[in-house]
Formats: C-alpha cells, sequence, structure tokens
C-alpha cells in the first residue's frame, strides 16, 4: 500500500459524496418553492438507499469477477465478503478504499435523474425505480467499461471517470422518465421559473469543487496522471462556464446566473471521460463545445416537447455523448490511454462511438421497462391536487420556506 495514494483516494471519495448535496442544491434551487424540499430530498435520500445496495450487491455486480461475456460481475463480494485490508489488484490501495469511491459514483448517478421528473413523481415510485435502476442499469454498465474483463474495457473503449457509466446512462434514463411520466401540470401555460438562484449557484460552486476528486480521483493515485486530470477538468470547465454565456449573450441578449452554473456543469460532464488522456489545450476545446451544445439542446426541449424539469437530457446525455466521442478525437498516448483520431489513431473514434450506442441504447430500453411496470403496478405520478398544492406539503407534510 501506499499511504499517500491511500489519503489522496479517501479525500476523493469524500469530494464526490459532496457532489450529491451539491446536486442537491443545485437542483433545488431550480425548482418552484413549492417542491424545494421534495426535490433535495431524492439527492439525500439516495445517498442511504445506495450505500446500503452497494455493500450488499452493488459493488460486487460493478466489480466483481467477471460472470462471462463480460456483461456483469459474479457475488465474489457480496456483503462486501473479502474487502478489507488487502490491496486491490493492479492498484496501491486497499480494496476497502477502492470499494468506497466507487460507491460515491453509484449514489450520485442515480440522482442525476431525478431532475428530469422533479415536482411530480410518487416518492414510493422513485424509491422502487431507484433500486431496479442501480441493479439492472447501473451495476451492469459499470461492469462492461470499469469491470474485469468487462466487454467495453476489453474492446478498448476510453472512460476515464464516467462518461458512460455516469452521464449518458444518466441522461437516457431522464429522458426515459420525462417522457413517461409526463409534463408537469402547467408545464407550457404557466411560468416555472427558478425559485432560488442563490442555491443554484452554492450547488454548482459545490459540483465543481467535488468534480476534482470524481475525476483527479480516478486515477487511484496521487500522481501525474491525476494531477493532469485535475488541471484538464477545471479548464474544460471554465470554457464551457465562459461559452454558454456567451452563446445565451447572443441569443436571449443577457448573460445570466444560471447560464453559468449550467455551463460549468456542462464542461464537468463532457471533460470526465477525457479527462485521463487529453492535454488543457484539448480539454479548453471540449468544454467550450460542450458549453454551446449543450446550451442548444436545453432550447430544443421546448420544441420537441419533452418536460426535463432541470435538463438532464441537455446537459449529462449530451453533454456525456460529446465527452464520450471528444476521447475519441483528442485522447493521447503522451497523456495516458492511447491516441485518438487527431493523433493518428481513427479507430479509437470508432470504438468510443460503439460505447456511446451500446450505453444508450440498453439504458433507454431497460429504464423503460423498469418505468411501465411501476407504472402499471403503483402508478408514477402523484394526484394533481397534491402537484397543484406542491410536493413538499401533500408528501413530506413539510416547506421549505416558513417565513
Amino acid at each position: 500500500m501506499n499511504s499517500g495514494d491511500n489519503a489522496w483516494m479517501l479525500a476523493s471519495s469524500a469530494l464526490v459524496l459532496l457532489m450529491t448535496p451539491g446536486l442537491a442544491l443545485f437542483y433545488g434551487g431550480m425548482t418552484r418553492s413549492k417542491n424545494v424540499l421534495s426535490t433535495m430530498m431524492h439527492s439525500f435520500f439516495l445517498m442511504g438507499l445506495v450505500s446500503v445496495l452497494w455493500l450488499f450487491y452493488g459493488f460486487t455486480l460493478s466489480f466483481g469477477p467477471d460472470a462471462g461475456g463480460g456483461i456483469i460481475g459474479t457475488l465474489k463480494y457480496f456483503a462486501l465478503e473479502g474487502i478489507g485490508n488487502e490491496l486491490w489488484p493492479d492498484a496501491t490501495i486497499p480494496s476497502s478504499t477502492f470499494m468506497i469511491f466507487q460507491c460515491m459514483f453509484a449514489i450520485i448517478t442515480p440522482a442525476l435523474i431525478t431532475g428530469a421528473f422533479a415536482e411530480r413523481m410518487k416518492f414510493s415510485s422513485f424509491v422502487v425505480f431507484m433500486v431496479l435502476w442501480l441493479t439492472f442499469v447501473y451495476c451492469p454498465v459499470a461492469h462492461w467499461v470499469w469491470g474485469p474483463d468487462g466487454w467495453l474495457m476489453t474492446m478498448g473503449a476510453l472512460d476515464f471517470a464516467g462518461g458512460t457509466v455516469v452521464h449518458i446512462n444518466a441522461g437516457v434514463a431522464a429522458l426515459c422518465c420525462a417522457l413517461v411520466v409526463g409534463k408537469r401540470k402547467g408545464y407550457g401555460t404557466e411560468p416555472m421559473m427558478p425559485h432560488n438562484l442563490t442555491l443554484t449557484l452554492l450547488g454548482a460552486g459545490l459540483l465543481w469543487f467535488g468534480w476534482f476528486g470524481f475525476n483527479a480521483g480516478s486515477a487511484l493515485k496521487a500522481n501525474e496522471s491525476a494531477a493532469m486530470a485535475f488541471v484538464v477538468t477545471h479548464m474544460a470547465t471554465a470554457a464551457a462556464a465562459l461559452s454558454w454565456v456567451f452563446a445565451e449573450w447572443i441569443i436571449k441578449g443577457k448573460p445570466t446566473t444560471l447560464g453559468v452554473a449550467s455551463g460549468a456543469v456542462a464542461g464537468l460532464v463532457a471533460i470526465t471521460p477525457a479527462s485521463g488522456f487529453v492535454g488543457p489545450v484539448s480539454s479548453v476545446i471540449i468544454g467550450a463545445v460542450a458549453g454551446v451544445v449543450c446550451y442548444l439542446a436545453v432550447l430544443l426541449k421546448g420544441p420537441l416537447g419533452y418536460d426535463d424539469s432541470l435538463d438532464v437530457v441537455g446537459v449529462h446525455g449530451v453533454g456525456g455523448t460529446w465527452g464520450a466521442i471528444a476521447t475519441g478525437l483528442f485522447a493521447c498516448a503522451a497523456v495516458g490511454g492511447k491516441d485518438g483520431l487527431f493523433f493518428g489513431n481513427a479507430g479509437q473514434l470508432w470504438t468510443q462511438v460503439v460505447a456511446v450506442a451500446a450505453t444508450i441504447l440498453y439504458s433507454l430500453v431497460v429504464t423503460l421497462i423498469i418505468l411501465y411496470l411501476i407504472k402499471a403496478i403503483m402508478g408514477l405520478r402523484v394526484n394533481e391536487e397534491d402537484e397543484l398544492v406542491g410536493v413538499d406539503t401533500s408528501t413530506h407534510g413539510e416547506s421549505g420556506y416558513n417565513l
């Protein structure tokens, strides 16, 4: 064991955990005041639910020895059997450290989805959906990309910190939720403005801060790879925050605080899969493109007619897809991994496209099956009266503000 590596990975685990409360603030501020607590509750509840599921079977399905075909792990580590002070294979940290680091990824990924159905899903249905989605969508895809002998890893797909596993996976599931759960009452005819952008900006700041653990921590060592991942994460985020603001300034005539916060998150999303494989200049290009592309994707939400409450599809789905493809363009073997198209290896771009397509197709099909099963058995939405009153009061018996 290397004590420096272990200290960095424990700190990174704490940073990634902080991202979920940061997400709660980011999402909570964008909802209407009558739904701020219910929206934040999703993220905080998942910190508990996913952690327990991860302990018993989530980790072993994702990172256990391959069961065959690179699809899913075995139950070798059920209830963390055999996970302790011994080193994780090919690493210099204890297996317990690796397990808890990956637990934090498993927490925030389903939490991202909740922005798509904020203000209208039944809490009981939310709980069932998240248990099933973690089990049948997140764990298999994590195994494909990061698990021992996962089929996408074996193929050579590059995903340093979760472009496919986290962002594309969650973005596709968010689109499914928005379509199957349906639009909020009054969507398109009533104003549904963010009630507290101060919270949203605070949340975006915490996400930016925590993301250094997300990306730089994925090096699994306190080494030069972690340092470069830290640098490119920051630079891509900075470029995306600027490009989103300038794009909306040109199109809408005003630079907004919601725009700079959303742009920063779009940059964080896009650089995630590439963070261990690209240099600083490439990261600025990736981030700058992400800010514009994700902003345009959010603008298309209205014309396309779906109600993704908090822009999960436009930011995480589109940003994650661009980031995974950009990895196949800008990856440089001198930084880490393999060369991409712009450094002479066209095959890497094709591998990235296959990984993106496989993740989209699998997440789409399985998420739709889960949603329609829950809809048929217990329903997905709160009733109309409860939605009009607000989910904070009708479901949780609380109010975010007693002024």
